[in-house]
């Protein structure tokens, strides 16, 4: 090894000044590309974690990656954060435990900082109201179809000063997944939210758009389309709940998917009041009774007599007949010559009779006709074989499941319902295949495994195939130059002299190799020296 270092040496040395530069180089380039190689197999698959995320965001998510020491990457592109794909699951639920990313800023959270002196009551007034916007927009966030939302108010200064003042109003933005819509229900839920949660907000003053700036909320105008709208829900859910009664009453006898029903039902939404007065006459009831007499007379002069013992004597003897005493008889002469008189009886009866007062209401959504429809499939039934033989219903059977459908949704032969079951075959539908798993290649842990051996092949295609043959070459090359002479051999004129040596000693043992391949190589180079050499040595030594 010693050897081959120093012909590596005397090789490297015995280039030109130039070509040492270049093979330095190349050799520094050799090993750093190496290394690079050896780092970049090293490096993890990177996936993304959250991108799309604001400055703010990703400061904390960054934070909170560093604090937890999983590796990192920003895309400086789109400001994406990528972590390797075997901790991205791991990350994503460090990240979730505190409450990263917020995505929506602060909330409420505004009110807990600290207030600065003199903050005046406008901006007091701004802080809530942003913080309350915030805290809808995360609510509103929280629906499946909803990935972000913003929520503008509008409220009014109120002064106790103004008669009349203005009521406040709000517009909601609302960004939606792609493929996904809101319905009338859902868009109508956001509405009520932020009416609810501000003080005097009519739900008529929200405007509700979209992302693509559509108008989800209802205009005025639109108010018997709406109403048509939600006519429609209405009977489709009254429709869908005949359905569900039909097939789950069916799918036992038949088997789970052997049957399919649908329901159309003609409902009346006609509102309906009615409010009815009757009195029974045949049950009269006597309330008050009023009985008034009246009775007038008078007596023309000495007809009547004067009262006193005249008409106060007895009849006379013989007569039987009270009234046929004097002072009757004066009585009678008196009323037949100028006596007249007259009574007279008022009766007033205050009758009650039986009084009903009825009020009707006949609510909307009243079912006027209902329409069943009805398939079955064939009976199976599974041979020794194995195989499944399909066999019709019969003419009884489909009487007994027609039955079963009238009873579960209530037929009415006087309202017109139909009910109609039918058997047919149904079209078997293919198994379902299994979600392709992705190729090894494609997996996190072969791309890492496969980086590592591609660095590792590189360094070995660099060592032999760059770095080998140059330390050949140049081992080779100074295994041909001559060697060094050593220390204290030198040439003087035409004579070779050891100094610290008698002349004529033989050198060191552990130089004699080194000293004949000098001489082998002077001898070659120079003949006619070294001719001289040897034969001043032998006249010496004479």
């Amino acid at each position: 090894m010693a050897l081959m270092n120093a012909n590596t040496a005397r090789g490297f040395s015995g280039l030109p000044a130039l070509r040492q530069l270049g093979l330095m180089a190349g050799l520094a380039a050799s090993v750093a590309l190496g290394v690079a190689v050896v780092l970049w197999s090293q490096t993890p698959n990177y996936s993304l974690l959250y991108g799309s995320l604001s400055a703010k965001d990703s400061s904390d998510v960054v934070q909170a990656l560093q604090q937890a020491k999983i590796p990192y990457k920003v895309d400086e592109t789109s400001g994406a954060v990528l972590v390797p794909s075997t901790e991205v699951h791991e990350a994503r639920m460090k990240l979730a435990s505190g409450g990263l990313p917020k995505g929506m800023g602060n909330g409420f959270e505004l009110l807990d900082k600290e207030q600065q002196l003199g903050t005046s009551q406008f901006i007091e007034q701004a802080r809530y109201q942003h913080a309350l916007e915030i805290e809808l927009a995360r609510s509103i966030s929280e629906l499946d179809n909803v990935r972000n939302a913003r929520v503008h108010l509008a409220i009014p200064k109120r002064s106790v000063f103004v008669r009349r003042n203005d009521k406040p109003t709000a517009s909601v933005v609302l960004d939606v997944y792609p493929g996904r819509e809101l319905e009338r229900g859902q868009v109508a839920a956001v509405v009520h939210l932020v009416a609810s949660s501000v003080p005097n907000l009519s739900p008529d003053s929200i405007t509700v758009v979209d992302q693509t700036g559509r108008l989800l909320t209802t205009e005025a105008s639109d108010r018997g389309m709406a109403l048509s709208s939600s006519q429609f829900e209405y009977t489709r859910r009254v429709e869908q709940s005949y359905a569900k009664r039909v097939e789950d009453l069916l799918t036992p006898v038949m088997g789970v998917g052997r049957v399919r029903a649908q329901v159309v039902a003609d409902l009346d939404f006609t509102s309906v009041e009615k409010t009815r007065e009757s009195y029974d006459p045949d049950l009269p009831a006597l309330r008050s009774e009023q009985v008034v007499k009246e009775q007038s007379g008078s007596n023309s002069a000495g007809g009547g007599g004067v009262p006193g013992a005249l008409s106060n004597e007895p009849p006379p003897a013989g007569t039987t007949n009270p009234a046929a005493a004097p002072g009757d008889a004066n009585n009678n002469a008196g009323a037949t010559k100028g006596h007249t008189g007259s009574s007279t009886v008022r009766t007033v009866r205050n009758f009650e009779l039986d009084k009903t007062v009825s009020h009707t209401r006949v609510p909307a959504g009243k079912l006027r006709k209902l329409s069943v429809a009805v398939v079955v499939d064939d009976k199976q039934k599974v041979g020794d074989d194995g195989t499944v033989q399909r066999t019709p219903l019969s003419a009884k059977e489909i009487a007994s499941l027609t039955a079963l459908v009238k009873d579960a949704v209530g037929f009415d032969a006087r309202r017109g319902d139909t009910i109609n079951v039918i058997n047919t075959a149904f079209v078997q539908p293919q198994a379902p295949q299994a979600l392709p798993e992705p190729p090894i290649w494609q997996r996190p842990w072969a791309q890492d495994l496969a980086r590592q051996a591609a660095g590792g092949l590189a360094v070995l295609l660099l060592v032999f195939f760059v770095l080998r043959p140059v330390m050949r070459s140049l081992t080779e090359k100074g295994a041909a130059l001559p060697a060094p002479m050593p220390v204290g051999m030198g040439m003087e004129g035409d004579q070779l002299s050891l100094s610290g040596q008698g002349q004529g000693q033989l050198p060191p043992p552990n130089r004699y190799e080194d000293q004949l391949a000098v001489a082998k190589t002077m001898a070659t180079q120079d003949p006619g020296r070294v001719a001289q050499v040897v034969k001043t040595w032998v006249g010496n030594d004479g």
